[in-house]
């Protein structure tokens, strides 16, 4: 685990933790929040992708409100000690963000089943890793939980492994915000549809292939939406898809 400089005084900026932080949406809900003068605190599996967060961060004049943490969303060791670090250092935790996740060659028929366990274990046991984790400092803020679903977790497709475990995150969201609620804390799932990130990368013929998609951007523009409801206000399922998008 490591994390970097970040500043240790006391205000009432609020404190976001991110799994998965290090690219795609989840880098650019670090930059956003750092931008609207969150604190934040990132994880991700690559040290090298969080180096360049933090020194994008560090460009940006918002370094000192930054904490990144190399190791893996589905280890329970890592994720209660980052989490605990984060309060540590920022006093406090409004929002924890459960966004790592991937897909690998995840057909039933005709996928590698060696390549399953840790996407299954990163997309499904992770979300509720860092729900376990984050909890008890969020009943003290009466923050929020955000689940990073997807339009995969309501539409299946066949022999979709992926999908699976996105299913999976749409159910665990009903049932947190059915635990959450009565502590004020918020549950919101946010279900994208086609998001233009490096998930396409390895896939046949890329993200042109895909079809119709919106921007990281986009997408956490309705991330900010959510985690900037009142108290009180409980958004609870968010689908974005991008207009031609029919599944």
């Amino acid at each position: 685990m490591t994390h970097g400089n970040a500043s240790t005084e006391s205000n009432e900026a609020p404190v976001t933790f991110i799994t998965g932080g290090s690219s795609g949406i989840g880098a650019e809900s670090v930059h956003r929040l750092l931008g609207l003068g969150h604190r934040v605190a990132a994880t991700g599996r690559s040290a090298k992708k969080l180096a360049v967060l933090a020194g994008a961060a560090a460009d940006a004049g918002t370094g000192d409100r930054l904490l990144t943490f190399e190791g893996d969303a589905a280890d329970w060791e890592h994720v209660s000690a980052a989490v605990e670090e984060t309060v540590r250092t920022f006093g406090r935790l409004d929002h924890a963000i459960a966004n790592a996740g991937y897909s690998a060659d995840a057909h039933v028929e005709t996928g590698d089943p060696e390549k399953w366990r840790g996407m299954v274990l990163t997309n499904v046991l992770g979300p509720a890793l860092l729900v376990r984790a984050a909890l008890p400092a969020l009943k003290e803020t009466q923050g929020r939980i955000v689940l990073i679903g997807s339009v995969a977790g309501f539409k299946n497709t066949p022999g979709n492994l992926y999908s699976m475990t996105k299913f999976a995150m749409t159910g665990l969201a009903e049932n947190v915000r059915m635990l959450t609620t009565g502590y004020g804390v918020g549950t919101t799932l946010l279900a994208p549809g086609r998001v233009l990130t490096p998930f396409w990368d390895e896939r046949p013929g890329g993200a042109e292939a895909a079809g119709p998609m919106i921007s990281a951007g986009q997408l956490v523009d309705t991330l900010v939406w959510a985690i900037s409801q009142p108290r009180g206000v409980d958004v609870n399922t968010l689908v974005v898809r991008p207009i031609g998008q029919s599944n």
